[in-house]
């Protein structure tokens, strides 16, 4: 096999998702092995890897499959290097932006919902360091 292509495998373990995960965003449609091997064995090149990174980037800010095969379409599209028309480029760059614009939302969320989280630890920390105070006095 040549250096260019990787089995399912090692693709699972460099973008941390599991063989069923990337079987299920074949069945979808979000990313096609680039090719098989004799045997039928899935093969993968570093742009299917990259581009299963961004899904496994968009899956925990709450985008659907839907909208992650919009902006794969979109950015494949961008990055291409296919002649498109100035229309059609602000079209797709817009569609870019509204998921970049998207994802910053989603993380500004996050970062509350952490703020809160530890705020909340830090609350029972110090409850906990409380009774044990009282207990050891």
């Amino acid at each position: 096999m040549d250096g260019k292509h990787m089995q399912i495998g090692e693709v699972a373990a460099r973008t941390e998702l599991s063989l069923r995960t990337i079987r299920h965003y074949e069945e979808t449609g979000l990313v096609i092995p680039s090719a098989r091997s004799q045997g039928g064995f899935r093969l993968y090149t570093e742009t299917d890897v990259a581009r299963l990174m961004v899904i496994r980037r968009m899956k925990p800010l709450g985008f659907t499959l839907d909208q992650m095969r919009d902006l794969l379409d979109a950015t494949d599209r961008l990055d291409v290097g296919v002649e498109l028309d100035a229309d059609e480029r602000d079209a797709l760059l817009e569609r870019v932006r509204t998921y970049q614009q998207a994802a910053a939302e989603q993380v500004e969320k996050l970062r509350v919902q952490l703020s809160r989280a530890e705020d909340f630890a830090g609350t029972l920390d110090a409850r906990l360091e409380q009774n044990a105070a009282s207990a050891r006095a």
